[in-house]
């Protein structure tokens, strides 16, 4: 399924490509090239992250557990259909109260950091006031057990459970919803950052946008106009703004800040400057850049503003974009797959269909498409010059405990070394990658999709709650421990 004919020739175990054959096999000649040199290539290097991530309504259960409020997903989830099996994240992997032996499994895989949520309803059940102190207390016992782990925590603000209270004063249609993030931002910075050192703002916010208000597939299940989702995407924004001035203003301790976005890269049809250039003019469109450009460039992309002129209001101004540009540490994001693009013959970018059979996840929505991990990061690093971490990337799969006991998933393990291999080849050709973090530790709630889908490098028995390694984890333990070299 390459693009390019990149790998048909191998030193050792590793597939290299022609360029680097001929650099390494003219000082193998030389009788200069050592094992250590080779193993070079592949260390990525002491700066790298490697990670694991969840979210909180996914695996904690309920906020309205210990003292919190209900999410918009708590009421999302008793609409009848909203959800494919029926289910709702009311106990999910029940982490609230597992979380010890959660953290346990942590340090076994060999983490050096976890990406987690926090459930802004179990901090403030009703949106802003009054604290829940079992909430901050969850988290403040949960970010001790981390780093007594030695893993270290990267905090999410907000992975889409809004509080449902807020949401009934109109959510993010509300001009104060800005000031309600920042608010619930300070609470939680003022508690935590004494340990928690970064920081992430928002988890995938086109997404929860068009999947969440445009097409109600997701909470809160809304079907608004273009214009009200644009309204909604600039609040978010002055929201991220908002919050990171907060991070700065309330930490306890120098920290990094980011804020995740979910990214669908095109990658070239061919290696040609054409293609490439096309496929760049695709990655960097529609609603996914639109919340991207105005955080690391300071302005809306100036073709969709001319596109969809009349749809938005008049009251964008500068101002708000001085809020909204805070200086980030790390270009944070989510990138599964990627579509392929081509120039047309009038120079303008042509999608090209996936052939038939392509391999394809049990998320059908997601094809395997390895060179994503080297596209995206690479487009981005060209565009915003920040060091590049992923804050997610995995597959869902069929995985069961077989009669061994153990849960086999070669499949997972293919994925990720795929995908790993093209991360690192983006270093290669010069993107400052710092990290990666497997989505997701655990089987959880799958959103509107329930239980059906596992991502988990753990198998959670949903019935007893039983935890297994899958041979995924022992794989990727292995990869930590060798810093890459093993791939």
């Amino acid at each position: 399924m390459n693009h390019i004919a990149q790998t048909d020739t191998a030193i050792g175990s590793r597939a290299i490509d022609r360029r680097e054959f001929l650099t390494l096999g003219a000082a193998a000649l030389a009788g200069t090239l050592t094992e250590s040199a080779l193993a070079d290539k592949t260390d990525i290097g002491g700066r790298f992250v490697w990670g694991a991530g969840t979210s909180s309504y996914q695996i904690e259960g309920s906020p309205t557990r210990a003292g919190g409020g209900a999410s918009i997903w708590d009421t999302f989830c008793k609409r009848p259909g909203a959800i494919r099996d029926g289910s709702s994240g009311d106990v999910a992997c029940d982490h609230i109260n597992r979380w010890r032996e959660d953290v346990a499994l942590m340090r076994d895989l060999g983490l050096r950091a976890y990406r987690f949520s926090i459930s802004w309803p179990r901090v403030l059940p009703d949106g802003t006031g009054r604290v829940n102190a079992a909430g901050l207390d969850f988290y403040d016992r949960l970010v001790d057990a981390l780093l007594a782990a030695g893993i270290e925590p990267w905090v999410t603000l907000f992975h889409w459970d809004y509080p449902e209270t807020l949401h009934k004063r109109g959510g993010w249609s509300n001009d104060a919803s800005p000031d309600w993030f920042a608010q619930y931002t300070t609470t939680v910075v003022k508690r935590l950052s004494d340990r928690v050192t970064h920081w992430l703002t928002f988890n995938e916010p086109h997404v929860f946008m068009i999947l969440g208000y445009q097409i109600a597939i997701h909470a809160p299940g809304e079907k608004l106009a273009w214009k009200d989702i644009l309204r909604i995407a600039h609040r978010v924004l002055l929201a991220h703004g908002m919050s990171t001035l907060a991070i700065r203003a309330s930490t306890r301790r120098p920290c990094e800040v980011g804020y995740v976005g979910a990214l669908e890269p095109a990658m070239p049809a061919t290696d040609s400057a054409a293609d490439i250039e096309a496929a760049r003019k695709v990655t960097f469109s529609e609603l996914q850049t639109w919340v991207l450009d105005p955080v690391y460039l300071g302005a809306y992309p100036a073709a969709e503003l001319k596109s969809w002129a009349e749809h938005l209001p008049s009251s964008f101004g500068a101002q708000d974009f001085q809020t909204i540009h805070q200086s980030l540490d790390f270009f944070a994001t989510n990138i599964y797959q990627a579509g392929i693009v081509r120039a047309g013959a009038d120079g303008e970018p042509e999608r090209i269909g996936r052939p038939a059979g392509a391999p394809r996840t049990t998320m059908e929505v997601f094809d395997v498409v390895p060179e994503s991990l080297y596209w995206g990061p690479r487009f981005c690093w060209e565009r915003y010059r920040l060091p590049v971490v992923i804050t997610e990337n995995g597959m869902s799969n069929n995985d069961w405990v077989a009669t061994d006991g153990r849960v086999h998933d070669p499949q997972r393990i293919d994925f990720m070394r795929r995908y790993l291999r093209e991360f690192v080849r983006s270093r290669d050709a010069g993107v400052d990658i710092r990290g990666y973090f497997a989505w997701s530790l655990l089987d959880n709630f799958e959103w509107a999709e329930g239980y059906r889908q596992r991502f988990g490098l753990v198998h959670s028995d949903f019935a007893t709650q039983k935890r297994t390694p899958k041979d995924s984890f022992a794989w990727y333990r292995d990869v930590i421990r060798a810093n890459g070299r093993s791939l």
